[in-house]
């Protein structure tokens, strides 16, 4: 065979061997980009449930070891808890967040990890009633009728919307409102097996888990139970119940203080509570011995803040107009008095109560003043939930320091 042919021919066959192996990457690179998830908060939350916390025994999501986790374009950032302070754990923890993020997404991905140790104090309240959820928010009144359950609905709806995982616990045991306000009337919870042992599966609406001592009574039958009874089935709606992992569980409080409101505070460690009332007097004087039940040395629960609920009377007709029906500021001024943070105002509005009644909370509306007010509440209300821990947090080093 002629020298030059046969120099021609192997030169051919490394030029199909090399398009052969430069095909071959680039169908692996597709291949990989469509093995790729798309960047959102849940999957993020899904490929951080794979890396377990070598002291808890858990994953850091459901141990609630996960903060400040912002998802940007094609960036990551968040805080992570170790219970081992010594820098090697936290090295190692950093590393295995960074791998699982980047396995999962892509290396392209930018990932800003900072890796505390988590404190003596924070360690304690990794609660036995409720682990998994990072947030217990109370939602109270004074006096009923003044809008509690309305706010406490529209919050969950404005937090789903925020991308937070949210629970609701109708305790209102004399007068349920949460399944009429999410559509749920004729739903009923489910019964799951958690470790071995039966437990109540929430009714889900709009992605908020839901318990409600209506979805275990007829709709037009009167609970008639004394304190005892009603307390413990208040209680069971948070020891029998599966939550699993959650950012804010908001519990929907009967009026006044009585029974419900001491067995709670007793079984349930709360973040918080939020005072919901109208600027009038004659609901500001029990608002008033609301907030003073809660700051009482026996109950001892920050106060997130106040909401004045019908702030306003706003016409459909005439939005720029506001009719002040029920006085106004009254709320406000009462929360700048006792020293508490006040929270917004939400006006009344006609389709608030329309869209409480059809099962639908006003906050899903699509840009409208009530929908903005919610949203505005909603983010004052997360950063005052952060600051009222972070206070008590300080309150309790102190007390241990002295």
């Amino acid at each position: 065979m002629n020298k030059s042919l046969s120099n021609e021919i192997t030169f051919c066959g490394l030029l199909v061997q090399r398009i052969g192996k430069f095909l071959y990457l680039i169908l692996l690179s597709l291949a990989h980009k469509k093995n790729i998830m798309e960047l959102t908060r849940e999957a993020v939350l899904e490929a951080l449930g794979t890396i377990t916390e070598p002291d808890l025994k858990k994953d850091i999501v459901s141990a609630n070891l996960i903060e400040d986790l912002v998802i940007g374009e094609q960036a990551i950032s968040l805080t992570v808890y170790s219970c081992n302070p010594a820098l090697h754990a936290r090295k190692r923890m950093q590393e295995a967040v960074d791998f699982n993020l980047k396995r999962v997404f892509g290396k392209a991905i930018s990932v800003q990890c900072t890796v505390k140790g988590l404190a003596g104090e924070a360690k304690e309240s990794h609660r036995k009633i409720l682990p998994e959820v990072k947030n217990i928010v109370a939602i109270a009144s004074g006096k009923g009728g003044v809008g509690k359950s309305t706010v406490t609905a529209n919050i969950a709806g404005g937090l789903t919307k925020a991308g937070y995982r949210v629970g609701i616990v109708d305790a209102d045991i004399y007068g349920p409102s949460m399944p009429t306000m999410f559509d749920v009337i004729n739903e009923r919870p489910t019964m799951i097996d958690v470790d071995g042992k039966p437990m109540i599966n929430p009714v889900i609406s709009y992605g908020i888990k839901i318990l409600s001592i209506g979805f275990f009574t007829e709709q037009n039958d009167a609970v008639v139970w004394r304190g005892p009874m009603a307390s413990k089935a208040m209680t069971q709606l948070f020891t029998d119940a599966h939550w699993g992992a959650l950012d804010y569980l908001l519990i929907d409080l009967p009026p006044g203080t009585g029974d419900i409101h001491l067995s709670l505070v007793q079984t349930v460690p709360l973040d918080g509570v939020v005072i919901v009332s109208t600027p009038q007097e004659v609901a500001l004087a029990d608002a008033r011995k609301g907030i003073n039940m809660f700051k009482l040395d026996t109950i001892n629960v920050p106060i997130v803040g106040v909401v004045e609920n019908m702030a306003w009377f706003t016409p459909a007709e005439l939005p720029e107009n506001k009719y002040y029906i029920f006085g106004r500021d009254g709320a406000k001024n009462l929360a700048e008095g006792m020293n508490v943070p006040f929270l917004g105002h939400i006006p009344l509005v006609q389709s608030v109560r329309e869209s409480g009644d059809v099962g639908k909370p006003a906050v899903f509306q699509e840009n409208t003043p009530t929908s903005n007010a919610f949203d505005d509440l909603v983010v004052t209300f997360v950063e005052m939930v952060k600051a009222a821990k972070t206070a008590k947090s300080t309150k309790k080093q102190t007390q241990d320091a002295q």
